[in-house]
């Protein structure tokens, strides 16, 4: 007898079991972005085309996301995009219908599923501030921005500087050309007033009798 129920419960658990580990069938309302994690602000790893078909793996209790599979990939989908065949009709993906449509209810955790579907992503590199959540990665996004805008800008006043300094000193060295110019002028115009103002020596050194005194 003992022996008729185990064999009862495991032909059970073996029924159960392709249950248990089977998705749900869901369809995509519209065109749809795939997306890294349950919320729009991780990245899009896909677009789901509108009707077509996915496979809901499960989704959270506390927010409207489902992870799902399409096409070999995975990642979430809002479930007010996503339906399923519920009694003969197409309803919204919601917990309400978790249960009967036996979606399993899960958890989400970066690392995990990074590690698992996104090794060979580019953002798979930000994981570590990712899984710290998305407002700590975006709080830190915009303080990296800030900073590289902050450099940019005093790179900007260094070069603005930098090319004043040089104008600077252009300016300086045409005025010291300019001014030493305007100097040598003056000496040179002093130079011929002073040969015309040199008296004529012949009046000086030409003696009676000397032929020179003649001219």
């Amino acid at each position: 007898m003992k022996n008729l129920f185990v064999k009862i419960a495991a032909a059970g658990m073996l029924v159960l079991a392709p249950a248990i580990a089977q998705a749900a069938e869901g369809y995509s309302t519209a065109n749809v972005n795939m997306r890294a994690g349950p919320s729009t602000r991780y990245p899009a790893v896909a677009v789901i085309p509108a009707g077509s078909s996915v496979e809901i793996r499960g989704c959270l209790s506390d927010v409207n996301w489902c992870d799902v599979e399409f096409y070999g990939g995975r990642g979430w989908v809002s479930g007010q995009y996503v339906q399923a065949l519920y009694q003969q009709r197409r309803v919204y993906v919601g917990p309400q219908y978790y249960r009967p449509l036996g979606i399993p209810m899960i958890r989400f955790s970066v690392d995990n599923y990074w590690d698992r579907y996104y090794r060979n992503r580019d953002f798979y590199r930000d994981r570590d501030r990712w899984s710290r959540g998305q407002d700590y990665y975006y709080r830190d996004r915009d303080n990296r921005d800030r900073d590289r805008d902050n450099r940019d800008r005093d790179r900007n006043w260094r070069e603005r500087d930098g090319n004043r300094d040089g104008r600077d000193r252009d300016r300086d060295w045409r005025d010291d050309n300019q001014r030493d110019n305007r100097q040598r002028g003056e000496r040179q115009r002093d130079d011929r007033r002073g040969d015309d103002r040199r008296p004529d020596r012949r009046n000086f050194d030409c003696r009676p009798g000397d032929p020179s005194c003649d001219e």
